[in-house]
């Protein structure tokens, strides 16, 4: 067993530094020289209440220095919702804008966000469509840069990586270092084994084709990984997810330990539903995990000298990670909390397996193999 769990450490410490490698050499945050490439777009925002963040975050994408028309469709389900008087401000701030709000009231399905993004369809007028989260806050040229790879015909889909950028309580941080040095690069180094299969939800590019190729967001109505099954149904239709070395900002209201709990449990629920052999595997990737577990049987020299190497590449990592995303040291004091969120991690793997019941929205669903939802009663 000694023997076993020593070969674990070493397996996790060699796929700890491969991520790390995967994640040195993608160029972030670099920026294209300007092509001229500027094609009209349609954003479109579904919105559900507001906090001190929502306006900073719609107006950075008001004011994107962008050279072709865009057209903004904000969808909230009633004219009562605290995010129209945020959505009213913006549209007098910037009256030039092609800025409509929409009400959405329909229940099209389980999934609230796909609902509005279904009954804005029917107002799209261009032919390439941004998807984004209330949450998120774009750099003033974000647009300009993100529509770059569509210049390919093949590229059905683009999306950036995303940093958690408000941190506002220890919950918050240490989903933050899990998002800001591990998601990534994690899913970089997933991009090895082949071409991505998958979206990530922040901040979504597609063409309207690759969409109506899909049948459109009605497809997507009972899936709560909305965002990995459009990357997964574009790219059986034949076209190519890109990642672009863009970063946006995801920016919330603080929150403590039993939603930030809830939400990462409901996330790994939906990953292990979502793709359960590597989700399974992904237990071994752990770099705190193994090498403690090694140390506690063997409770040699070797077996601590072999603890203390994993954890000083685990904490050299998850700082480089996430300055590297970031361009900020702001999260170094937080640092100790990588391997309390390894070790709280293989907690929620094990839970994911446990069970099947998610809370999303202050509803409870039963999550289906493939990540559908279903209502629990």
């Amino acid at each position: 067993m000694t023997l076993v769990l020593a070969t674990l450490a070493v397996l996790s410490l060699a796929l700890l530094l491969w991520q790390w490698l995967e994640a040195t050499l993608f160029p972030l945050h670099r920026r294209e020289p300007d092509t001229g490439f500027a094609p009209a777009l349609t954003l479109l925002k579904p919105l559900k209440g507001a906090d001190a963040e929502t306006g900073t975050c719609l107006r950075s994408w008001l004011a994107q220095d962008y050279a072709g028309p865009v057209q903004f469709l904000f969808a909230v389900a009633t004219e009562n919702d605290p995010a129209v008087a945020v959505v009213r401000r913006l549209q007098a701030e910037f009256p030039k804008a092609d800025a409509q709000l929409v009400v959405c009231p329909e229940r099209l399905g389980l999934n609230s966000k796909v609902s509005k993004l279904a009954q804005l369809e029917p107002h799209v007028k261009h032919a390439f469509l941004v998807v984004s989260d209330a949450d998120v806050r774009v750099p003033p040229d974000f647009l300009r840069q993100a529509v770059q790879p569509l210049r390919d015909p093949a590229v059905g889909l683009v999306n950036p990586f995303y940093q958690l950028a408000t941190p506002a309580t220890p919950a918050m941080h240490w989903e933050a270092l899990a998002t800001n040095a591990d998601f990534w690069s994690s899913v970089l180094q997933a991009r090895r084994f082949g071409p991505m299969h998958f979206a990530l939800g922040a901040a979504m590019l597609v063409r309207r084709e690759a969409l109506a190729g899909i049948g459109g967001f009605k497809t997507l109505l009972n899936h709560l990984a909305d965002d990995y099954e459009l990357g997964k149904r574009v790219t059986a239709g034949g076209a190519r997810v890109a990642i672009s070395p863009t970063v946006v900002e995801c920016r919330e209201a603080a929150r403590g330990w039993g939603a930030i709990w809830r939400h990462q449990l409901r996330w790994s629920r939906t990953i292990r539903h979502c793709q359960p052999a590597p989700y399974a595997a992904s237990i071994l990737s752990n770099p705190t995990l193994w090498p403690l577990l090694w140390l506690a049987g063997a409770q040699s020299s070797l077996a601590l000298d072999g603890f203390g190497v994993c954890l000083a590449a685990r904490l050299a990592m998850a700082a480089h990670c996430q300055w590297r995303l970031t361009r900020s040291w702001r999260q170094l004091p937080w640092l100790w909390l990588a391997p309390v969120k390894d070790l709280l991690g293989a907690t929620l793997w094990a839970l994911a397996f446990l069970g099947h019941t998610v809370e999303w929205r202050g509803e409870r669903f039963r999550v289906r193999r493939g990540g559908e939802l279903q209502r629990r009663v």
